[in-house]
């Protein structure tokens, strides 16, 4: 995957988030700590896009939705779906493959307190751009949550308000259909906020899109 759409190691872009992994790097040096590369196929008619890695998931795995909650509802249902196969083990040797999927994040870097600051996430916006534009059979986009819909929507040079929010909300975006989901983080379903089945029908309109 090029440069242009995946930030170096040691991305020096955004001194908070920078000085966040330092942090990380001197309490954890075993972990990743940098930003999380984008995962799955360069051919994928589907991209799913999360705001920003997670401490104790991507930052400390290298490989999106890996290694915390998210991660187990994400892949158990694109791997139901046909999107995925293998076994998610939460770590990113353990050989789980996606097909026709690729997943990355508005924000490639973990934020302090799992919130990214607007100006971090304009930063970012250009690796995001490029990722997108670098798949040549990209028809579907799905955003895991609002922030996440707000950031694809500029970085396809639309303005934030050209959709509306909420769960299962559907935009066509010029070429793109783009479709936002709850996060699939343990606060949304730990309160029912968004079930499992509410999460797999997201990704059962995905399928009807691309194979329809």
């Amino acid at each position: 995957m090029s440069s242009a759409a995946e930030p170096p190691r040691d991305c020096p872009l955004c001194p908070r988030l920078v000085a966040y992994r330092q942090v990380n790097r001197e309490a954890h040096p075993d972990w990743w700590n940098g930003p999380a590369p984008s995962f799955g196929d360069p051919a994928a008619r589907l991209a799913v896009v999360g705001l920003a890695p997670g401490r104790m998931g991507a930052n400390r795995t290298g490989r999106p939705f890996t290694g915390d909650f998210a991660g187990v509802l994400l892949f158990d249902t694109l791997i139901r779906l046909g999107f995925a196969k293998g076994t998610y083990e939460a770590r990113p040797d353990d050989g789980l493959e996606l097909i026709d999927c690729l997943i990355t994040n508005a924000v490639r870097c973990a934020p302090p307190g799992n919130k990214p600051e607007t100006s971090e996430e304009a930063t970012c916006r250009s690796f995001l751009t490029a990722r997108l534009d670098e798949l040549p059979n990209l028809k579907v986009i799905v955003t895991l949550g609002d922030v996440s819909r707000r950031n694809v929507l500029r970085a396809l040079g639309l303005k934030a308000s050209a959709s509306v929010g909420g769960h299962g909300s559907e935009f066509q975006a010029g070429p793109y259909t783009v479709i936002n989901s709850y996060h699939c983080s343990r606060l949304n379903t730990n309160t029912g906020r968004l079930t499992p089945q509410m999460f797999e029908d997201i990704f059962v309109r995905v399928r009807a899109l691309l194979d329809g």
